[in-house]
């Protein structure tokens, strides 16, 4: 076997491993024990537990990316929105690193995980342009921007992690019906006419 093929297998195994530990308790050392390979090699694909956080993201990042691009195809706008936000929550709560990934940007050092940071990037774009079509056929208020957006479907998710998973939808809903367009602006009530006043008779 190849160097570089036996690096791969190695990588493979890091990550394989990895996977069935939480990945909110990472140590390096425990992974290179379960794998099976020593530590120098671990460090030499991952120099430290973000890096193996954001590798282990990255094909939830592309998953997250190709549900942004399925909701482009239903023609109904809030249902495409609704879909959307549901399979972000739904990946957020299957890879406990990936909300670190999406917020955390000053921990990731693009030069050492280029990888998860183009996925990532994607995925911004994504949020931008369903949230985009949202706004302009009215299902999501003007004023809320995509980074606000995906900060929000975090917080469900932390929601969700508190109680139990039979919040979600209910979680979700509230989510929608917040995000949701005023159908009155405060501005509106203030300036409607007052109703008339009957004369006493």
């Amino acid at each position: 076997m190849s160097p570089r093929a036996d690096a791969v297998r190695s990588r493979e195994r890091i990550l394989d491993e990895a996977r069935r530990h939480d990945v909110r308790a990472l140590r390096l050392n425990d992974i290179a024990r379960d794998a099976g390979v020593g530590i120098g090699t671990v460090y030499r694909h991952f120099p430290t537990v973000r890096t193996l956080i954001e590798a282990l993201s990255v094909d939830s990042l592309a998953r997250l990316s190709e549900a942004a691009e399925a909701s482009a195809t239903e023609q109904d706008a809030e249902r495409a929105f609704r879909g959307f936000l549901s399979d972000a929550l739904s990946l957020q709560l299957a890879d406990a690193g990936l909300e670190s990934v999406l917020t955390d940007l000053a921990r990731t050092d693009p030069v050492v995980h280029s990888e998860c940071a183009a996925a990532r990037a994607k995925v911004f774009d994504g949020y931008g342009s369903v949230l985009a079509r949202a706004q302009r056929d009215g299902v999501a208020r003007p004023d809320i921007s995509a980074a606000q957006l995906q900060r929000l479907v975090c917080g469900i998710e932390h929601a969700v992690r508190l109680g139990t998973p039979a919040d979600r939808e209910m979680l979700l809903d509230i989510l929608l019906a917040g995000i949701r367009p005023a159908s009155r602006t405060p501005a509106a009530v203030a300036t409607a006419a007052p109703s008339p006043v009957v004369a006493a008779g």
